[in-house]
């Protein structure tokens, strides 16, 4: 089968790679559409150290192939959208709903694919930019089959991570204010679920004048372009004095501490960018004073299972846009283009298509 596998210094198209068969509890799925995430480019340009080689992608969707023994659900012919939560099901994190806290699910570096009868790593327990992968059944939700999956692939990133921050780790509640630094795929998830969630002012903040009429299409009330005078002081004008949620959805020290001057009190920073392995967060003691909080986020403190129908629910609905996520499809051949669109900010989501 063909995979885009990254050598630690590019990344190839590649024909010829094998996968494993689904052992009890796992299934094959074949990848139809696989969204490529700000955290796959961080492994390429080195901000995420990982081993290599390795074929990325963690943002995908297709249908069940093949199921290994003691496989009930999915079933063969099955839609669905894939998560990166290999939980185990048993541990107290597991058994109490709150399976982005199973650290089985974390580190996950299995090497399930062979070139050459040379072993390849997985990412984030899918590796999505590959023709077919071997996962846990758990991670493979079944959706109806009349949901595109080419934009469904978004539900498994950056929908969980980015209304999943909103909806289950801030728990926005109506009337209050809420603040996005960057509108990328996950900012736009933050913005749409703030609206959802029926926030009365949600501000907008990026570097990119131009995605302001985005920003407004998926909710924000307001748009700052982070370029042009003081960021500050405008979200502390637009939110009577400070916001009561702002999520750091780009990452970084300067950032971040800006971001905690945009709280009022008792508000909450919820940390969604991925910063470098050395990145220290350095803030004010006083910052805390007034019951402002600093909330990590992992995946959108996400429960898969329960989650990704719901969404599918809200995108049947007219209520969550996933459609308007994708600014380009992009042939496997084309992966190149794909990665230099990315990173000249040019997508929101670019979406890869694999061959049918």
């Amino acid at each position: 089968m063909k995979a885009i596998v990254f050598d630690g210094t590019v990344n190839k198209l590649v024909d010829g790679v094998t996968v494993r068969d689904p052992g009890p509890g796992e299934v094959q799925v074949r990848i139809v559409a696989s969204g490529l995430c700000q955290s796959d480019l961080s492994v390429v340009n080195g901000k995420i150290p990982f081993p290599t080689p390795v074929i990325l992608g963690h943002e995908g969707a297709g249908i069940v192939e093949a199921v290994g023994p003691g496989v009930s659900t999915p079933a063969v012919g099955d839609h669905v959208v894939l998560s990166t939560l290999a939980t185990c099901g048993q541990c107290a994190a597991c058994t109490s709903g709150r399976p982005t806290m199973c650290r089985e699910s974390f580190g996950n570096r299995d090497t399930p694919f062979e070139l050459d009868g040379s072993p390849i790593h997985n990412y984030a327990a899918l590796s999505t930019f590959a023709e077919r992968i071997v996962v846990k059944a758990g991670q493979a939700v079944p959706i109806p089959k009349d949901i595109p999956l080419s934009t469904a692939c978004l539900i498994g990133c950056a929908v969980l991570t980015g209304a999943g921050a909103v909806l289950n780790r801030a728990r926005v509640n109506p009337g209050e204010s809420v603040v996005v630094i960057g509108a990328g795929g996950i900012g736009l998830n933050v913005i749409q679920a703030a609206r959802v969630a029926g926030a009365a002012t949600i501000v907008a903040i990026d570097t990119n004048p131009v995605k302001e009429s985005k920003t407004s299409l998926f909710g924000a009330t307001h748009f700052i372009d982070a370029t042009a005078g003081d960021t500050i002081a405008a979200v502390r004008e637009l939110t009577d004095g400070g916001a009561d949620h702002v999520f750091d959805c780009v990452g970084g020290e300067a950032i971040t501490s800006q971001a905690m001057e945009m709280l009022d009190w008792g508000g909450q920073l919820i940390m969604l960018g991925v910063a470098g392995p050395e990145a220290t967060l350095s803030v004010p003691a006083g910052s805390f004073y007034m019951d402002r909080s600093v909330l990590g986020c992992r995946y959108g403190s996400s429960r898969p299972g329960a989650d990704i129908p719901k969404y599918v629910d809200l995108y049947r609905s007219g209520r969550l846009l996933l459609d308007e996520l994708v600014t380009r499809t992009y042939e496997l051949e084309d992966f190149e283009s794909l990665m230099d669109d990315a990173r000249n900010g040019k997508l929101d989501r670019g979406v890869l298509l694999m061959p049918s």
